[in-house]
């Protein structure tokens, strides 16, 4: 038998390759070649950064989608199904919208694949795939599962590995559809299997795709005592609040730590109070206290923020990208809020009549990556796509970039933080300009840019 795995892109021209340089390996799809049995032979495409060979023979193709995948997943599906290939979906979008995807599919896998991917590659082999496979929530890749990672060979991707500790997030912000996915419940892999699976691998850089690795800090200080021995380097995601943490700082940064992407989301007290974001505001002085910390640590910082929410206006935004330049942070993402489906953002525009592109955005023909997909209560929609993609111009424009390097706790604190910064950076300029108003899909036209 041979099995296919897929990791669509969010859109791409009818006849040039479209390539993101910014790709990292799609850890997601190790796992589900870990977890496929002896006997099968798996192939790998990517389709941010090749072409997909849809004639090549194949018993079964698995793709992993996201809600900004969706389309490109679609296209991807029907291709091989007009070829008498059954196709699996799984991932975020199905388990979000499964009678969306199941549409689209023979077969689709509702959260996560640990406990019911045998079962989906036994009855592939004997043709009696069932339409819906539900997983049984367990911890991330249980019973010491690696990652197949041989498949990532050659394709390019960032010079960083991808682990995972935990997986799922306790708090209930109104945009995230994180907590839906996993139901609002955390759990973590035990520390020893952890460490293992970087021994066996030969990068000494580990992106931790946790969506919040402090978010239960003993088990954090315990995994990272664990990695000092290890002298690797990592980065995560993490919480604000981990920074009351003295000891868990001390061990985070002492287990080689660089920094972590933080989500900020808003410099407004009542915005985060608007979206739920509670771990934001316990003792809120605006950041100054919780930024001198990571500064004192030298940590460098991806700062991510959402544009959009009701409390928003034009001056406040902008007074947030005022924020971000003053305090040099080494990155930063400026998003427009995305009502993602399930979500109670989602429903709650839905029932006020708020949602455009018929509201299903991730699918609509006329959609534009980084564009708002809502009605805003102070500004019109077009407004704020244009103002968010106008704070992303200025954050990633040539003097910004420079200005902010002259930080010297973070980003001049040793060459090798200064190599990050200036590797970097670029990189994630040129990816920003690039994607804005791309298509979902494939597209017979270029990809329109606010001005």
């Amino acid at each position: 038998m041979k099995l296919t795995l897929i990791k669509p892109n969010i859109g791409r021209l009818e006849h040039s390759l479209y390539v993101d340089e910014g790709r990292m390996e799609p850890l997601q799809i190790g796992v589900l070649a870990g977890l496929t049995p002896t006997g099968v032979d798996v192939a790998f495409h990517d389709d941010r950064c090749e072409s997909i060979p849809f004639d090549d023979p194949t018993d079964l193709v698995a793709i992993t989608v996201e809600t900004f995948t969706a389309r490109r997943a679609y296209e991807i599906s029907a291709e091989y199904r007009a070829r008498g290939v059954p196709v699996v979906l799984g991932g975020f979008h199905p388990t979000l919208i499964p009678e969306e995807a199941a549409e689209h599919a023979d077969s689709i896998v509702l959260g996560d694949a640990e406990t019911v991917w045998e079962d989906v590659i036994g009855d592939a082999r004997e043709g009696s795939l069932k339409p819906v496979y539900r997983s049984r929530g367990i911890a991330p890749q249980a019973g010491g599962l690696f990652p197949r990672r041989d498949i990532f060979k050659g394709k390019g991707y960032l010079p960083l590995t991808l682990a995972q500790f935990g997986r799922g997030c306790v708090n209930e912000c109104l945009y995230c559809a994180i907590n839906v996915f996993f139901e609002r419940t955390h759990t973590f892999r035990p520390v020893e299997e952890v460490v293992r699976e970087i021994e066996e691998q030969r990068m000494k850089v580990v992106f931790f795709v946790d969506d919040n690795i402090v978010a239960d800090h003993e088990a954090a200080k315990e995994l990272f005592r664990a990695l000092i021995p290890l002298r690797i380097r990592w980065v995560s995601q993490g919480s604000i609040d981990m920074v009351q943490d003295r000891e868990l700082m001390d061990l985070m940064v002492e287990s080689g730590c660089l920094g972590n992407v933080i989500g900020f989301e808003s410099i407004d007290p009542d915005v985060l109070r608007e979206m739920n974001k509670a771990p934001n505001l316990e003792g809120f002085d605006a950041y100054e206290r919780e930024i001198e910390i990571l500064k004192t640590y030298g940590l460098q910082t991806w700062a991510a923020f959402l544009l959009g929410h009701d409390s928003d206006t034009r001056d406040g935004l902008y007074e947030t990208l005022d924020f971000a330049l003053r305090h040099k942070f080494t990155f930063a993402a400026y998003n427009i809020l995305m009502p993602y489906p399930k979500t109670p953002l989602y429903r709650k525009l839905e029932a006020e009549g708020r949602l455009l592109y018929d509201g299903k955005w991730w699918l609509h023909p006329e959609y534009r990556f980084n564009y708002a997909a809502f009605r805003p209560a102070t500004m019109t929609a077009d407004e704020l796509t244009e103002i968010a993609f106008d704070i992303r111009r200025r954050w990633n424009s040539r003097g910004s970039i420079l200005r902010r390097f002259f930080d010297p706790r973070t980003n001049m604190r040793s060459p090798y933080r200064a190599f990050i910064y200036w590797a970097y950076n670029p990189l994630f300029q040129k990816e920003t300009f690039k994607k804005q108003g791309m298509r979902f899909g494939v597209s017979r036209e270029g990809a329109p840019h606010c001005q």
